[in-house]
């Protein structure tokens, strides 16, 4: 969506745009979105093998002012192909050892020593991040400060906004919203809810997402016997995730690393105050003890007991709620398009060279 944005803004400016990912199921090769040339290639578990071939071609025959890198974990090293072609990495944030979480020793370390070379390949390359967790990530690793410009993610407050909202859930309402996936740390949400409920029965909690965690999670809500408070939503349309979120009280994003945490700024402008790993990327995104509180990643204690404050003290939610609304106003894509291709004109004027 980050990514979509910025590539948008840039076609509706006249920019010419071509866009280099990997492919999925009765997708056609070549497409076009909002004015972005779409070149699709391969699987992604295999698009770092695949996708530089293309981009490499398109190199040759085309005459392009800039090369845009989008490091999503597994980096394309581009710098040792792109030839004279200013570049710009654009990074939401890297695993680093939180991949360990995710996959298989072997896989996780394949990814992590992936990572691992981008200090010294990308070393004269321009950045972009989305937060100063990541900018922070990267300088720590060795890259240069002052090659790392951060542009804040925007917001789509037309789709999270709603004229004639639905009410606040009687009893408490709790939800989590992701992809299910293992480093994300959904068992940790739940465990904090199985407290919450024991100190309020009434409480109730919804998972929103898909993934591959799915079946353990559910076996974790079966063995606390939760089935009857916890309800797994699935995937939802954008009318009713939206609808589902203005009915809610209090947002648990229980995850170890995140490149900004656009889902807590989303819950925000839906109302709801966001209790969180004091991790990076959340770090930036709450605004602890004003739009709902950071806690230390893992202490499903910790992150109850701020979750009960607000369900049990009405004026609390509310300020935090008025709160969480107004942060969530300050944030823009127009704003982060402008900043983007700013940066991208920049880059591309002086050839990357410092």
């Amino acid at each position: 969506m980050h990514l979509h944005h910025i590539l948008k803004g840039a076609a509706e400016r006249g920019w010419e745009v071509d866009l280099v990912c990997s492919s999925y199921p009765c997708a056609p090769a070549h497409d076009s979105i909002d004015g972005v040339n779409i070149h699709r290639r391969g699987h992604w578990t295999v698009a770092n093998f695949v996708l530089p071939g293309l981009v490499k071609k398109l190199l040759r025959h085309g005459n392009y002012d800039l090369l845009v890198e989008d490091i999503n974990k597994i980096p394309f090293y581009t710098p040792l192909y792109r030839g004279t072609t200013p570049l710009l990495a654009i990074v939401p944030h890297l695993f680093g050892t939180t991949v360990y979480r995710e996959a298989n020793p072997i896989t996780a370390t394949y990814v992590y020593g992936a990572e691992s070379l981008i200090p010294r390949i990308y070393r004269d390359v321009d950045f972009e991040v989305i937060s100063p967790s990541t900018r922070d990530d990267l300088m720590a690793r060795g890259l240069v400060g002052d090659r790392i410009r951060t542009v804040l993610c925007g917001l789509d407050h037309q789709r999270f906004t709603l004229t004639d909202p639905p009410p606040r859930s009687e009893a408490p309402l709790v939800v989590s919203w992701s992809r299910l996936r293992k480093y994300k740390s959904l068992d940790i949400a739940i465990r904090a809810f199985d407290r919450i409920r024991s100190e309020l029965p009434e409480a109730r909690m919804l998972i929103m997402g898909r993934g591959p965690d799915e079946a353990r999670l559910k076996k974790l809500v079966a063995q606390r016997g939760l089935e009857a408070s916890v309800e797994f939503k699935g995937f939802l349309s954008w009318d009713e995730l939206v609808r589902t979120l203005h009915t809610c009280h209090v947002f648990l994003n229980p995850s170890p690393k995140e490149g900004w945490g656009l889902t807590v700024v989303e819950a925000n402008q839906c109302g709801i105050p966001v209790i969180a790993s004091d991790r990076p990327g959340l770090r930036d995104s709450v605004r602890d003890g004003v739009t709902g509180a950071l806690v230390p990643y893992g202490d499903d204690g910790a992150m109850a007991r701020e979750a009960l404050n607000l369900l049990r003290n009405d004026d609390l939610w509310k300020q935090q709620s008025h709160a969480a609304r107004e942060w969530a106003a300050s944030f823009s894509w127009p704003k982060c398009v402008d900043e983007s291709l700013q940066l991208f004109e920049e880059v591309a004027a002086r050839g990357g060279r410092r």
